[in-house]
């Protein structure tokens, strides 16, 4: 799917923008380093995560192209016209609003290393997207809210929401100029490497996040820059002997800037530079501040062999300087890689790896270097039968002490869509950390089941 100003396809951004937004601008929070591959972002809007594969330039006049059958495409953004979701027009906007509901069992609700306690929690979702049917520019909106109530625990039920609008402003053919806003209620899930030690409730913290960005396409030659400010509210938590935890170290804001480079030389090969600086600045505490500032640098090659194999390999380096003396400075090679190979058309197999520098904030706040790899695979049974599987290893190397986290998870999904309204899915998820810190081992299953209605 290519980017083209005014074409049909860009009702599909806001969803696939919110989790760009999320796992990009926020990537100091996320956990693991890599989940279920995303959705590889179409010019312009690839500048949001300028060190994500983006599509190649169109060189060839797209009017001698023939149309690409749903067939050719991804198997995971793949849509038949028999299963598109409807819409609903409102003036010059179209409207895709989606609910869903189900269930979830939980193996290890507090994620502990012994005496594990399951629980079930239905779960409900609701969704508003839209965007605009203007020939130039376009405003995308996004709103989307899910709920988890738990049958024995209720300390950890949630509510979750985000608001996400973005926009283009087309200067010339050539140029445009991006920017979105992100307004979220959050919570960090019991057991994460982002929730404190002890804590037996989930972290509440609301993000606000803006981003402004100009795109420029010189025939073969594509350049973009931009910049982002992230900011964070963290609330308090609950420990097992029920004091309050307070997370209010972890308040802050995060600015970034970066700039990407792509040089086609054809259809299907390309160079590309990427370099990002960021100043982290969190609050910590007197004696362990958290703030950082630091930068990556990644080049590489996005290429396609034949229809067979394709995607993007790059590497450089990476700092982060932490005014913390006790984490100093994290520095060292950096390289991601995002790799499919498809051997027929019903089978996509993906590879993903990358290394980034993170922090968390436990009973300490520290720095991390992650590493993780991941081996996935998309399968077609039927057009309206899709099954997603990834099996994901992430090593976690704490600064300033000698703690060592090694993270296993399988993630799998069943979808079948019914027609163009409802659908069920089907998923289950295990995770393994196995620490030299005895208290942060733990194992988990998870099994769900949810129906879906879109209109």
């Amino acid at each position: 799917m290519r980017w083209l100003p005014g074409t049909k396809h860009i009702w599909l951004l806001p969803a696939i923008i919110a989790g760009a937004f999320a796992i990009g601008i926020s990537s100091s929070c996320a956990q693991p380093v890599i989940s279920l591959p995303p959705n590889i972002l179409t010019p312009p809007w690839n500048v949001l995560r300028p060190f994500e594969p983006s599509v190649l330039p169109q060189l060839t006049d797209p009017d001698s192209l023939d149309p690409v059958a749903p067939e050719d495409t991804p198997v995971r953004g793949r849509v038949y016209p028999e299963y598109r979701a409807r819409e609903i027009r409102v003036g010059d906007w179209m409207v895709n609003p989606s609910a869903a509901a189900g269930f979830r069992y939980d193996s290890n609700v507090f994620s502990t290393p012994s005496n594990p306690q399951s629980d079930i929690a239905a779960r409900f979702d609701a969704a508003v997207l839209a965007h605009t049917l203007w020939e130039r520019h376009g405003i995308n909106i996004s709103l989307v809210a899910d709920n988890l109530t738990y049958k024995r625990h209720p300390g950890l039920n949630q509510t979750d929401a985000t608001l996400l609008a973005t926009g283009h402003y087309d200067i010339d053919h050539a140029t445009q100029l991006l920017g979105a806003f992100k307004a979220a209620f959050l919570h960090d899930e019991v057991g994460s490497l982002t929730s404190p030690a002890g804590a037996v409730e989930p972290t509440p913290y609301s993000q606000l996040a803006g981003s402004l960005h100009l795109r420029k396409q010189f025939g073969r030659a594509t350049a973009s820059v931009g910049a982002t400010v992230d900011s964070y509210n963290f609330g308090s938590t609950v420990a097992q002997n029920g004091s309050i935890i307070n997370q209010d170290s972890r308040d802050g804001q995060i600015y970034v800037a970066h700039g990407r480079f792509d040089y086609a030389f054809s259809d299907k090969s390309a160079f590309f530079t990427s370099v990002e600086g960021n100043r982290r600045d969190l609050r910590g505490t007197p004696t362990d501040p958290l703030s950082s500032q630091g930068y990556r640098v990644l080049s590489g090659f996005d290429l396609e062999f034949t229809h067979l194999i394709k995607g993007e390999v790059g590497a450089g380096y990476m700092s982060q300087r932490f005014d913390s003396p006790t984490i100093g400075t994290v520095q060292g090679p950096a390289y991601r890689a995002m790799l499919t190979w498809s051997p027929s058309r019903r089978l996509d197999v993906y590879f993903n790896t990358e290394q980034v520098v993170t922090e968390a904030s436990d009973t300490s706040t520290t720095g991390i270097l992650a590493r993780a790899f991941q081996l996935g695979f998309d399968y077609e049974f039927r057009p309206n039968v899709i099954m997603t599987t990834a099996a994901t290893y992430e090593r976690d190397r704490f600064q300033g002490e000698p703690r060592v986290d090694n993270v296993f998870m399988v993630d799998t999904q069943l979808k079948y869509l019914m027609n163009r309204v409802t659908s069920i899915s089907f998923l289950y998820r295990f995770t393994r950390r196995d620490s030299n810190d005895p208290t942060a081992n733990y194992d988990k299953h998870r099994f769900g089941i949810s129906a879906a209605a879109r209109f």
